[in-house]
């Protein structure tokens, strides 16, 4: 297998990454608050329909930042170091958001009868035209690149890792919102511990990045 061919970085680093977008995933933020309130709204398979859709725009997000990174490390390997500390501050601003911010209540809004496939594209549509979405794999999937291989390749692989987490830990949102709606509707409200986790694996992602600036050309 030659350098081009690796897909993934070596295996401490992936299981950080894995660690990483678990955490993050886990975190209530707007699009789990979102997929809250249709599957309390419309029920189980309405919030399952918003995490597909959701799952889709971050895929399509994903996949624009590893073009737009893979172009832009092709021109020079500074800029990969200039990317890594340029988003390990915008990871901090991140975190700095999250301890700053306050849950906001999951209501129920009551939405009209499910129309699945609507409330399927509503999720791609609201996730795909998010530059904030954009922004943060272009911050984040640069922080675990391994040294040899493609960055498009791996940047592709590790983005859609992090969506495939994702939407699991959506779809286990809407689940349970399904089983329990009484007691996951005020979860925003009640738990402030989710934010400190979130934050603080921002913090250390950017440290991480601050640590690691650089990424030495693969070897031919």
């Amino acid at each position: 297998m030659t350098s081009t061919d690796v897909l993934l970085p070596p295996g401490p680093v992936l299981a950080a990454f894995v660690v990483a977008s678990l955490i993050l995933s886990i975190t209530p933020g707007p699009g789990v608050l979102y997929i809250v309130t249709r599957t309390l709204a419309q029920g189980r398979a309405a919030g399952l329909a918003s995490v597909a859709g959701v799952a889709l725009g971050n895929l399509g997000n994903a996949s624009g930042a590893s073009i737009g990174l893979a172009a832009l490390f092709a021109v020079s390997s500074l800029a990969f170091t200039v990317v890594k500390f340029g988003g390990a501050i915008y990871l901090i601003w991140l975190g700095i958001k999250v301890l700053r911010s306050r849950p906001g209540a999951v209501g129920s809004p009551g939405f009209e009868a499910p129309r699945f496939l609507r409330i399927f594209r509503d999720g791609f549509v609201v996730a795909l035209l998010n530059p904030k979405t954009a922004l943060f794999f272009a911050a984040f999937l640069p922080q675990f690149m391994g040294r040899a291989g493609s960055p498009m390749t791996q940047s592709l692989a590790l983005g859609a890792l992090f969506v495939a987490i994702a939407a699991s830990t959506d779809a286990a949102y809407a689940l349970a919102a399904g089983a329990a709606s009484s007691k996951l509707a005020g979860v925003g409200r009640r738990r402030a511990w989710p934010r400190y986790l979130g934050a603080a694996t921002y913090f250390a992602l950017a440290a991480w990045a601050l640590a690691f600036g650089s990424r030495p050309a693969p070897k031919t």
